[in-house]
């Protein structure tokens, strides 16, 4: 008896031992008429044994590709498709660079930190004072997603400092946004949301109740 362990390994485990000796088989005729004739056989019986792949592209090209590849590329027959280069002989894709950027605070991102050095460009008045402070309370919200539990406005001034080589400073007036405004604005769902949620679970639990006003007006037969 031989056992799959005694035997070579799969190289197309979808189609099969039987697809792949087959091939072999294929492979060891004397005759190249015969080697076209069963490989076409052989792409036919593939194709019905695979309706799903009927609706990608060229299947019988895919087929040809998948029968060299599983003859380890020593079929010799008249293909109608040019044969697919082996894995080794394949170009190898291009190293992708990633972009290592300094980031010296990161739980602000590398966005925040290109806003603030644009916003260092502004010239200096009411509006650049309006797009700090903005910016200083988007640093205090950003700071929170990473510590829940609280953060003072001095932290923040020393942050925008640092980010902004000193060049972005909140006037002594200036009032942030209050730690429990924030987390109570990212705690809270809109009610057309919590309508919707509700809705929704209301369905999942109770299909045949939606279908005819809620079940209250159903007719018994």
């Amino acid at each position: 008896m031989e056992y799959n362990t005694t035997r070579g390994s799969l190289i197309i485990s979808e189609y099969g031992r039987n697809v792949q000796e087959m091939i072999r088989f294929i492979c060891e005729q004397p005759d190249r008429e015969k080697r076209n004739r069963m490989s076409n056989t052989l792409v036919n019986i593939l194709a019905s044994m695979h309706p799903d792949m009927r609706d990608q592209g060229d299947v019988k090209h895919k087929l040809w590709d998948h029968i060299h590849v599983m003859s380890d590329f020593q079929l010799d027959v008249d293909s109608p498709y040019p044969i697919p280069p082996r894995p080794q002989d394949a170009p190898k894709p291009l190293k992708v660079n990633y972009t290592q950027e300094d980031i010296k605070l990161r739980p602000y991102g590398k966005y925040m930190q290109r806003i603030i050095e644009k916003a260092t460009d502004f010239e200096e008045g009411a509006e650049k004072d309006a797009l700090v402070k903005t910016i200083a309370n988007g640093l205090k919200k950003m700071y929170l997603n990473w510590n829940r539990d609280s953060v003072n406005d001095e932290l923040i001034h020393e942050h925008l400092g640092l980010l902004s080589a000193g060049r972005l400073k909140l006037h002594e007036d200036d009032k942030l946004h209050s730690t429990v405004d924030i987390l109570k604005a990212n705690s809270q769902v809109p009610k057309q949301s919590q309508s919707t949620q509700q809705q929704q679970h209301r369905r999942k639990f109770n299909p045949k109740k939606d279908n005819n006003n809620n079940g209250r007006h159903r007719r018994k037969f």
